[in-house]
């Protein structure tokens, strides 16, 4: 009896880690660059995704631009959903975007 017990117990064990989406290893950690980046004067956000795509909101208009990037080291290259390229390096914590210049948004605590 006790053996089927045990049987079934790792079969179940089994069954829920196949089961779960991410076949029940840990995530990784986000990538540090995913999260709101802003101007100084507030008037471009630009969300990077841990997916790997990118919303970017102008003048209150949200969803402006969309598409999805690639890091490689410090350097952020851009793929616009509207098929345009652009690059990205981030510099003792600022994101130099093109003729952009984003800080991180600030976290409340």
């Amino acid at each position: 009896m006790f053996r089927i017990s045990l049987h079934l117990l790792a079969l179940a064990t089994t069954l829920l880690a196949c089961a779960a989406p991410d076949g029940g290893r840990p995530k990784p950690a986000p990538h540090p660059y995913v999260g709101m980046w802003v101007t100084a004067d507030g008037r471009i956000r630009q969300e990077l995704l841990a997916n790997g795509r990118y919303e970017e909101e102008r003048d209150g208009r949200k969803r402006a631009y969309t598409g999805r990037y690639t890091v490689t080291g410090t350097h952020l290259d851009y793929y616009d959903d509207l098929g345009f390229t652009a690059t990205g390096d981030v510099r003792d914590g600022v994101l130099y975007h093109e003729h952009l210049v984003l800080y991180r948004e600030e976290q409340p605590a």
